[in-house]
C-alpha cells in the first residue's frame, strides 16, 4: 500500500502565499519603515539609536531580503512537493509561515496600525496555512509535535532577521572609494 501524500497545491501553495504575502511587504516595508520611525521612536524613547538606524530599510535591502527568503520558501516548497508533503523541512517552515502570518497581526495590533503584511496575513497567510495543515493531516501526515512547533517558533526570527542581515551586507558598499561616495 503506498504512502498518502498531498497534492503539489498544498506543497507548492506554500510558495504561492508566501509570494502574495511578500509581494505585499515588498511594496510597502521600505517606506513603512522610514514613516514609522519617528512616531515609534517617541514611543521607545530608551530604544537606542543603533536599533532605529537597522530598523529603516531601503527598498534595494528589502528587495533583496525578500529574494533571499524567496529561495528558502522554494526550497521548502519543491522539498514538500519532492516527498509528498512528508519532509520535516516543509512542515516546519509551513508552521513557521503560519506563525509569521499571526506575528502580522499582533505587530499591528500592537502598532496600533498598519504595518507591511498585515493585509495578506488574514487572507491568504493564515487561511493556506490551516487549509494546508489539514490537508497534512487528513493525508495521515503529521507534524512532530511539540518539537516540531518549538523548531518553527525558534528558526522564523532567525531565518528571518539571517535574511535582512545578508541582505544589509551584500547591499553596503565595499571598500575605501565606496565609502567616500556615501
Amino acid at each position: 500500500m503506498a504512502e498518502a501524500t498531498v497534492s503539489k497545491a498544498v506543497t507548492w501553495g506554500l510558495f504561492a502565499a508566501w509570494v502574495a504575502n511578500d509581494l505585499e511587504e515588498l511594496a510597502t516595508m521600505a517606506g513603512w519603515s522610514r514613516d514609522a520611525r519617528p512616531g515609534l521612536q517617541e514611543r521607545f524613547p530608551r530604544v537606542p539609536e543603533a536599533f532605529w538606524e537597522r530598523m529603516e530599510l531601503s527598498q534595494r535591502d528589502v528587495t533583496v531580503a525578500i529574494g533571499l527568503m524567496g529561495g528558502v520558501m522554494a526550497a521548502a516548497s519543491a522539498e514538500g512537493a519532492r516527498t509528498g508533503g512528508r519532509s520535516p523541512f516543509f512542515r516546519t517552515v509551513l508552521v513557521g509561515f503560519g506563525v509569521h502570518g499571526v506575528a502580522h497581526l499582533v505587530q499591528s495590533l500592537a502598532y496600533r496600525g498598519y504595518t507591511p503584511g498585515v493585509v495578506t496575513a488574514p487572507t491568504v497567510v493564515i487561511p493556506y496555512s490551516v487549509w494546508a495543515v489539514r490537508r497534512l493531516k487528513a493525508a495521515g501526515i503529521t507534524s512532530d509535535g511539540a518539537g516540531a512547533k518549538a523548531a518553527a517558533l525558534a528558526l522564523l526570527p532567525v531565518t528571518v532577521a539571517g535574511v535582512h542581515a545578508l541582505a544589509h551586507r551584500i547591499n553596503r558598499p565595499r571598500g575605501r572609494g565606496a565609502r567616500a561616495a556615501m
